[in-house]
């Protein structure tokens, strides 16, 4: 009786632990809807060329992924910054950790993969957790034009998130190819919701954010690539700023510089790396390379010191980046979370990620 009463009380808890789950899952793009996009073939989007997305199954054992080692999380708390007073003028970027920022021009905001969510998992119970707080809440920020996502894995598309800047903010949601179902399914307003293709352009507030290229997958669930990935440009004025989204490197980024550029700032993805997944996230070398491909003039890297998504030490992206734009002689902020950087004075960069490595 007792075992029996134990056996029912875990599969209780295990449909608490996952009741969220369904809906975290999204909704299903009309196929019919994406097959405006040339990238749209036999019932999913392709990048360029054909990519590796799974690991072969000797790359890495499923232990040392789960468990791995201490050298994949900072040693002591991360150091956060709190907000900061409204700024009018000039360019600003404020980074939250992961490929959360926020960037500011001239006082108007647009944010781009907000992610507050304490977990990138489909159950707020199980799944990678944050390595360190958010540095703001979401009432801390400016008011927001536009939310700009890259694609819909959890760690850069966060249900809860988006429900809470729905109710909190009027900005619209500006989206790849196919999200628009997830943030149908999570009860965005259809008339705040605009889904573009690579090479299309959406104009808010002075804004304009064009959905550029990228080389990597998307899904929620098992089934794959049925929403597009994308880079982003985002110009306001004179400023121009490029965000990578999650990528492999690709010959792409010259083309996208050579269109879009010159970039005051470029936001690159630098972490969550290795041999195995080599198509789809970009080495820190290779994100430098693409951050001269485009023609940048600043460097923020990205994606990284937020939540353990591969096998490298923590801290490794950074050194590797900051040991590359030494040598290239390229201008480099690395902020901690929470950090605003002006765009036109960045701070010096301090190593300040080394003690805690």
């Amino acid at each position: 009786m007792k075992k029996a009463l134990a056996g029912l009380l875990g599969l209780a808890g295990v449909a608490w632990a996952l009741k969220d789950v369904p809906r975290q899952l999204g909704g299903k793009p009309d196929p019919v809807h994406m097959s405006r996009s040339p990238r749209f073939r036999d019932g999913k989007f392709h990048n360029d060329k054909e990519v590796r997305t799974v690991p072969d199954r000797d790359s890495f054992s499923i232990s040392d992924f789960v468990r791995g080692g201490q050298d994949r999380k900072p040693a002591a708390e991360v150091p956060l910054v709190g907000p900061a007073t409204p700024v009018t003028d000039g360019l600003h970027v404020t980074w939250y950790g992961h490929a959360s920022a926020l960037i500011e021009v001239d006082g108007a905001a647009v944010l781009l993969d907000p992610v507050w969510s304490d977990r990138v998992s489909p159950s707020a119970h199980l799944g990678p957790k944050r390595l360190h707080p958010v540095p703001h809440q979401l009432s801390d920020l400016p008011d927001v034009s536009a939310v700009v996502i890259s694609h819909d894995h959890y760690d850069h598309l966060d249900m809860e998130t988006v429900r809470a800047l729905t109710a909190g903010t009027s900005a619209v949601f500006v989206v790849p190819l196919g999200l628009g179902a997830h943030l149908a399914r999570w009860d965005v307003p259809a008339d705040r919701v605009v889904e573009l293709d690579w090479d299309e352009s959406h104009t808010v507030n002075g804004f304009t954010l064009t959905c550029t290229a990228a080389q990597h997958f998307s899904g929620r669930s098992v089934q794959r690539n049925v929403t597009l990935w994308a880079s982003w440009v985002i110009k306001r004025g004179e400023r121009a700023v490029f965000y990578s989204g999650d990528t492999g490197y690709f010959p792409g980024y010259a083309a996208i510089g050579a269109e879009h550029g010159p970039f005051d700032v470029v936001l690159m993805q630098v972490g969550a790396y290795n041999d195995a997944w080599a198509d789809i996230h970009m080495t820190p070398e290779e994100g430098v390379q693409a951050f001269k491909d485009l023609g940048g003039d600043l460097l923020i890297p990205v994606h990284w010191a937020t939540f353990n998504l591969a096998l490298h030490p923590w801290g490794e992206p950074i050194d590797r980046v900051w040991r590359e734009v030494k040598a290239g002689g390229l201008k480099l902020a690395v902020p901690r979370p929470g950090e605003r950087v002006d765009v036109d004075k960045p701070a010096e960069v301090d190593g300040w990620w080394q003690a805690l490595a």
